[in-house]
């Protein structure tokens, strides 16, 4: 990857939350130094606005956002792709430059919690997640000031 940036897919489900969520925070911490995109493999067509205001809380930002469906071109040119949750299946397509990685998330609403505290945890497993992506990936994580470092 030396003299591009690193591309990277976020895939789950729906592409309303937690895929978008991922996208949002690696923006937030490695700027334009990657470049980062989210898709699902069955698009909901509107942004979870919880885990919109969640994101929201540490810098992120989802506006703009929209819901969308895999593009093969991108699973072909993403250096990493990664599957959040175990709902999601991804088939590889030929001439893809990495396998699927699968993110087993937190899930609190196993544990009966709901909501923004919801939200939160999965917020904050993914931002932990993602900066462990950039540094792997040879990309130091901005220090946002986010409780997330």
């Amino acid at each position: 990857m030396p003299g591009r940036r690193p591309l990277v897919l976020f895939i789950c489900t729906r592409n309303a939350g937690k895929s978008q969520m991922a996208e949002a925070i690696t923006r937030l911490y490695a700027g334009d130094r990657v470049e980062v995109h989210s898709a699902g493999t069955m698009p909901k067509g509107s942004i979870n606005r919880t885990s919109a205001a969640t994101v929201a809380k540490i810098g992120a930002s989802m506006e703009g956002a929209v819901s969308k469906g895999i593009d093969p071109g991108m699973l072909r040119r993403a250096d990493r792709v990664v599957v959040l949750g175990t709902e999601a299946n991804v088939d590889a397509v030929p001439g893809m430059r990495s396998e699927p990685e699968i993110w087993v998330t937190d899930e609190p609403s196993h544990r009966g919690i709901e909501g923004m505290e919801r939200m939160r945890l999965v917020r904050d497993d993914i931002a932990a997640r993602v900066r462990a992506l950039l540094r792997d990936l040879g990309v130091r994580p901005a220090d946002t000031g986010s409780p997330v470092n």
